[in-house]
């Protein structure tokens, strides 16, 4: 593996591929090449630890308390999905707070694709958020940006399209 070196949960997997997302994708300064070849990775490794975590859960390997943790493969995809149909929209912030997607900045112009894709808008947030699956309400929805941060963790996705070196 070239990309993902010593990864040996599911949610490092996730974790390293958002950093890579970040830093490789072509609108941040990466190529399609190195996009594509971090996606076969990418899915390779999702496949063998999946395998792993299924056969844990049916009781075939030894379970630890840490190797206990819930997944949603379909969910993970899902997330995945959307990042790379919004990841080229110019002038707005991604943040991916926990399995939740949030995106304010210049949303205006793609108001109707965020909603075709399944953002809704939060109001009190003034982002939209998207989230794989039924989400059961639960607690305060006035709850801060910054508090969910800190809650759930967050990583920011940097969309800028790559500037053009002008050439003297």
């Amino acid at each position: 593996m070239t990309y993902f070196k010593n990864i040996e949960t599911l949610e490092q997997l996730r974790k390293t591929y958002k950093n890579l997302l970040k830093q490789e994708h072509p609108d941040n300064g990466g190529s399609e090449e190195i996009m594509k070849a971090i996606n076969v990775e990418y899915e390779q490794l999702f496949k063998l630890l999946k395998n792993r975590h299924e056969s844990k859960a049916t009781g075939t390997e030894s379970n630890t308390s840490s190797e206990n943790v819930k997944w949603n493969f379909e969910e993970d995809e899902k997330l995945r999905e959307v990042l790379q149909k919004i990841i080229n929209f110019e002038g707005i912030s991604i943040t991916i707070v926990g399995s939740w997607i949030w995106v304010d900045g210049k949303t205006y112009q793609y108001r109707e694709q965020l909603k075709d894709i399944g953002f809704i808008w939060s109001k009190p947030r003034k982002k939209w958020h998207w989230h794989a699956g039924e989400y059961i309400r639960k607690g305060n929805s006035n709850t801060d940006f910054e508090s969910l941060k800190n809650k759930f963790g967050s990583t920011e996705v940097k969309t800028e399209a790559r500037k053009k070196l002008a050439t003297a």
